[in-house]
Order: structure tokens, then C-alpha cells, then sequence
């Protein structure tokens, strides 16, 4: 039988906090090394002066949505919310508009070529514009957090999928180093893309909170996900021209490898929830599922018998 005395617990003790110290020093330093080659223009930025802040809040947002908030509303009347709900969709459809003109006006359609675009880090009012629309969109999925918390308090709990809990944290979280590292060039074709289908999507979810009396104009439910379907393939597609590219000396290459398994993943996860939803007929909608009309596998619809 081994006996540990006071002496040797001290030992062990002292050992283990120098090797925690070694350990926060080295990546301290390995943090510094690293944050030393961010983008300068951005980091006084709002939440861009380290990762902390954001995952902070995105660790209390997972907590709120998948745990507490459910508790919290678990012996109440789910809210109402419509004219919180009328008001946020139709703000985030213009906030989504002003920032496609702002990608627009800053590069895309301005100069360029939809190929080997490189980040422009000087501090010309064009390259500074493109940084500040980067940050604009990185902003602007904390705001579309609200999505999930307006469903937990309104106790549509189906609504709070894996899918939709995944997408809305992993934006924000990997969005923080585009802006500090890479805000322009070929990895921001996505967010472009993104904020024209927000502006689609967002119409709907508006149109959608107005009530009954606009069911009828909701019938293009289903081509939603069809939108969002052929986002993720453009966003791969042009994202994985890189790989075929004989010269492109793109600053960091890593991003491009990380756009690109986000498209293919979400294209999968998308595709997934259309079989679900559609195919399987769970998530018709109402004007459809009100009507005389059914749908058979191959998504026509038809009278039923």
C-alpha cells in the first residue's frame, strides 16, 4: 500500500499548477503570434477585439434555447409576439438589402471578377467599405439569433432543430475571423449570396406573421428551401473553382477550404430537412394543407380523391 504524505500532496499540487501556468503561457503566446497577423483596420471593431465575447454569447444562446428557455416557458402560454415578429422580419429584409448594395458597391460589382479575388487590406475608401460590410454581416447574425429565442418563447419547440441551432451558431463564430483576418475578396461571394436569399427568406417569415388573411399568398413555401438548396450549390461551385486554379495567391487559403465544407455540409443538411419536410409531406404549407389538395413523392400537387 502506497501512503502520500503532506509533503508529497504539496509536490503534486505545486507540479500541477506550473504545468497549467506553462500550459496558459504557451498559448498566450501562441494566441499572440497568431493575432499579430489580423487585419489592423478591424480590431477596435465592436466584439473584434478577441473570440471571448462571442463565444460567451453564443455559449448563452445554445444554453437559453436547448435548456433554459424551454424550462422557463415550460408551465406558461407561449407569447404572441406578432407585431415583435412583423416589425424584426421586415427590419432584417432591409438590413439584408442595404447589405447586398453595400457588398455590391464595395466589390462585387465594382470590380470583381468573380475568380481569384484577393483581400485588399489598404485603407482606401473601397477596401475599407468591403471590411465594413464584412463586419456589418457578422453583426447581423446575432441579430438573427432572435429567430430561435422568438420560437422558444413562443413554444414552437419543433421549430428549434439541430439544423437551425448549428447554422445560427457557426455563422457567427467562424464569421469573427474572416473579419479579422480575410474581410473581402473570393470568401465573401457566400455572404452576398446569403443576404439576397435573407431578403426572400425573411419576406416570407413577414408575410408569414401578418396573420391568416395572407396564407393564400404563402404558397411558395416549399420553393424556399429550393432557394436555399441552390444557395449552398453556387457557394460551393464558385468557392471550389480554387482548387482548379493554377495561380492564385489568395491570402488564406484556409478559409476557402472552410466555405467550402460549409456549403457542402449544409447542401446535405438542407437536402436532409427537404426530405423530411416535403417529401414526406410534414411541413406542407397551410394554404395546402387547409385545401383539397395532397402531394405525391414527386412534389406535384393534385386534387385528392
Amino acid at each position: 500500500m502506497v501512503v502520500i504524505g503532506i509533503n508529497d500532496l504539496y509536490w503534486i499540487g505545486f507540479l500541477a499548477v506550473m504545468a497549467i501556468h506553462d500550459l496558459t503561457t504557451t498559448a498566450a503566446q501562441l494566441y499572440d503570434n497568431w493575432i499579430k497577423d489580423a487585419d489592423p483596420r478591424t480590431e477596435d471593431w465592436l466584439l473584434m477585439s478577441s473570440p471571448l465575447p462571442q463565444t460567451i454569447i453564443i455559449a448563452l444562446y445554445i444554453y437559453f434555447v436547448r435548456s433554459l428557455g424551454p424550462r422557463l416557458m415550460e408551465n406558461r402560454k407561449p407569447f404572441e409576439l406578432k407585431e415583435v415578429l412583423i416589425v424584426y422580419n421586415f427590419s432584417v429584409v432591409a438590413f439584408s438589402l442595404y447589405m447586398c448594395y453595400e457588398f455590391v458597391m464595395s466589390g462585387w460589382g465594382t470590380g470583381y471578377s468573380f475568380h481569384c479575388d484577393l483581400v485588399d487590406y489598404s485603407r482606401s475608401p473601397q477596401a475599407t467599405r468591403m471590411a465594413w460590410t464584412c463586419w456589418l454581416y457578422y453583426f447581423s447574425k446575432f441579430i438573427e439569433l432572435l429567430d430561435t429565442i422568438f420560437f422558444v418563447l413562443r413554444k414552437k419547440r419543433n421549430q428549434v432543430t439541430f439544423l437551425h441551432v448549428y447554422h445560427h451558431s457557426i455563422m457567427p463564430f467562424t464569421w469573427w475571423f474572416g473579419v479579422r483576418f480575410a474581410p473581402g475578396g473570393i470568401g465573401t461571394f457566400h455572404a452576398l449570396l446569403n443576404c439576397i436569399v435573407h431578403v426572400i427568406m425573411y419576406t416570407y417569415y413577414g408575410l408569414s406573421a401578418l396573420g391568416p388573411a395572407y396564407q393564400k399568398y404563402l404558397w411558395w413555401k416549399k420553393h424556399l428551401t429550393s432557394v436555399q438548396l441552390i444557395q449552398f450549390v453556387i457557394i460551393t461551385t464558385h468557392i471550389c473553382q480554387y482548387f482548379f486554379m493554377k495561380d492564385c495567391p489568395y491570402q488564406y487559403p484556409i478559409f476557402i477550404y472552410i466555405i467550402a465544407l460549409y456549403g457542402i455540409v449544409f447542401l446535405l443538411l438542407f437536402l436532409n430537412f427537404w426530405y423530411h419536410a416535403y417529401t414526406k409531406g410534414k411541413r406542407l404549407p397551410k394554404v395546402l394543407q387547409s385545401s383539397n389538395l395532397s402531394q405525391n413523392n414527386n412534389g406535384i400537387y393534385r386534387k385528392k380523391e
